[in-house]
Parts: C-alpha cells; sequence; structure tokens
C-alpha cells in the first residue's frame, strides 16, 4: 500500500531523508520512530505532498506521489503535527467542508459524518471555534478530518499528543478497529504506543532506516530481555537477596534499587530461555525469602531505541 525506493529530500547541503527504502502491506500498523530531527516528519509530508523529494520515488496504493498525486492521496488519511485546523471554523463547519473538498455526496456523506462526529465525541464542541478548543479537541477534529473519507492507508503524526488516558484509550482502540484491511503509520515518541499498537517498528536516524522489526522483536535486543526483576519484602535481607542471586550461573550483572526493594538479574546474553527465571526460582525456594513480586522481562523498547539512535549519532 506504500512504496519508498530511495526516497531523499535535502535543504541546500543538508541532508533531511537520505535514500529511505521500504514497503509496507495492508492490515499493517506501523510505528514510524525516531529521534526529534531523525527525518519522520519530512518523509511522512513527502508521501501526502506536501513536500515534494529531491530524489527517489514512492507510490500509495500503486498511484506514484508525483507523476499521479491527487490519487494518491485520495487514498490517503494525514494528520499532521499539532494538528493544525482552520482556527476560525467550528468543527461542523470544518468537517462538512472537508466533506465538500472530498467529494462526499448524498446518503454516505451524512452517516459518514455522523458516525465520524460519534466516534470522536464532538457533539458538545461542534458549534465551537476551533480557536477555543482545549489542545485533546482540537487532536480529534484533526483525527476526525483524517479518517472522514474512510481512507485506504492512515498517517498520523502523533495522533494522541494532548489526550487525557481515557481518550487515548479510545484512539487507541480506534486505530485497532480499522486496521484490519488498512494501512496505518504512526509516528510517535510515546514507546508504551508503540508496544500497544503497532504490528511493526521502524526506526530511523540522521533520515536512514536503522532498525525494522516487530516491537517484541526489537524488546528482545534489550539486555533487559529474559532480565528477572524481584521485589523483596519485609523480614527479608535485602544486601542477602542482591548478593547471592548476582552469584548465579545465568546472571551476567545485577541492579538495586533499595529505595523500592527491587533487585533485577540480567541475564548473560549465552544463556537459555527462562533459565536465569528457573534459577531465581530455585533461589528463593531454596533461602525462604519473602518476596512480594517476581516478574520476567521481555525487554525494553526504550533502552533498544536509545542504543539504537545514539549509535548512529556517534
Amino acid at each position: 500500500m506504500i512504496k519508498i525506493d530511495g526516497l531523499t529530500k535535502r535543504y541546500g547541503r543538508h541532508t533531511v531523508v537520505d535514500e529511505l527504502s521500504f514497503d509496507c502491506e495492508p492490515g499493517e500498523v506501523l510505528g514510524f520512530l525516531g529521534p526529534n530531527g531523525a527525518g519522520k516528519s519530512t518523509t511522512m509530508k513527502m508521501l501526502t505532498g506536501f513536500v515534494t523529494p529531491s530524489t527517489g520515488a514512492a507510490s500509495v496504493c500503486g498511484h506514484d506521489i508525483e507523476t499521479d498525486g491527487l490519487a494518491a492521496r485520495q487514498r490517503l488519511g494525514y494528520l499532521p503535527e499539532g494538528a493544525p485546523c482552520y482556527a476560525e471554523m467550528t468543527p461542523g463547519s470544518f468537517l462538512d467542508f472537508i466533506a465538500n473538498i472530498r467529494g462526499m455526496e448524498g446518503k454516505e456523506r451524512q452517516s459518514r459524518l455522523e458516525q465520524v462526529i460519534e466516534t470522536l465525541h464532538l457533539e458538545p464542541v461542534l458549534r465551537q471555534t476551533i480557536d477555543t478548543l482545549s489542545k485533546g479537541f482540537k487532536r480529534r477534529v484533526g483525527l476526525a478530518q483524517a479518517i472522514l473519507h474512510d481512507p485506504d492507508v492512515l498517517i498520523l503524526d502523533e495522533p494522541t499528543d494532548g489526550l487525557d488516558p481515557n481518550q487515548k484509550h479510545e484512539v487507541r482502540d480506534l486505530i485497532r478497529s480499522m486496521s484490519a484491511d488498512k494501512l496505518i503509520v504512526i509516528s510517535t515518541h510515546i514507546l508504551e504506543e508503540v508496544e500497544a499498537l503497532c504490528s511493526r517498528a521502524i526506526i530511523i536516524a540522521d533520515g536512514k532506516v536503522l532498525a525494522d522489526d516487530t516491537p517484541h522483536a526489537l524488546a528482545m535486543r534489550s539486555r533487559y530481555h529474559n532480565a528477572v526483576r524481584l521485589t523483596v519484602g519485609s523480614e527479608t535481607s535485602f544486601d542477602e537477596v542482591a548478593s547471592s542471586v548476582a552469584k548465579l550461573a545465568s546472571v551476567e550483572a545485577t541492579e538495586s534499587d533499595r529505595e523500592h526493594g527491587d533487585v533485577t538479574a540480567i541475564a548473560r546474553s549465552d544463556s537459555k530461555d527462562m533459565q536465569t527465571w528457573n534459577e531465581v526460582i530455585n533461589l528463593v525456594k531454596d533461602k525462604q525469602w519473602n518476596i512480594e513480586r517476581l516478574q520476567l522481562e521481555a525487554g525494553r523498547l526504550d533502552e533498544v531505541f536509545r542504543q539504537i539512535t545514539k549509535g548512529a549519532a556517534a
């Protein structure tokens, strides 16, 4: 549904996007990640026709973004960073305007307007001007215009920015419900969102792809993959737990958080799956420690992100 081949954008001598290449299929929810200035928003702006590539090519549902740009944009929904809308309009008049320029007519038009307004809970503010809305409501109006025409490809730049926890949950549910037969690309700094929503994650820095895998597979690159965290209870010596766990055969290192009573055993890279877990369990039973919580970690995506992007900067 999206095909990118050597896509490049330069401003003078500064290269923002550097020969980016990847393909996306229907049903994917792609997390597009990178530090500030990595080229994420510029890539999205090229795909959506706001910025012209310097070199390379890209297509949306088979339509080249430069030679067949109108057809490509008809298949797209786009929520830009900051969700810009016409401040003097009301959400009702703005969505009516979007329906007009999308060529929507008749019963289908009215049905989609009603459905989107209800889904994003815009009824209370339909007649307020957009400049008087909270950041969260502005974000919802921006998302409403992006999905109004039921596009095949949805490109969302920070879709939950400014939303409260309940609104974030609703938007995530909406994205999940739409993902079966669409391609959804999400640019976000919230790695928890990537783990909750995305079937695939691409990490870029300096305009280049540095990693492309599932969030789970990326998390497995973390040194905390297969780590075991113990929370030491009362009547058990924290120091005894920390020193005994550090001596286990499969443990490479330990981290201690005395304030919260946590000891984390980091597994050796050559240890087998569950080996550290089993050794810790047996140790706890043998010593009859009071342990309030025992947790096996899958890995930490934020640590992998820092490792990959700091390496690129270096």
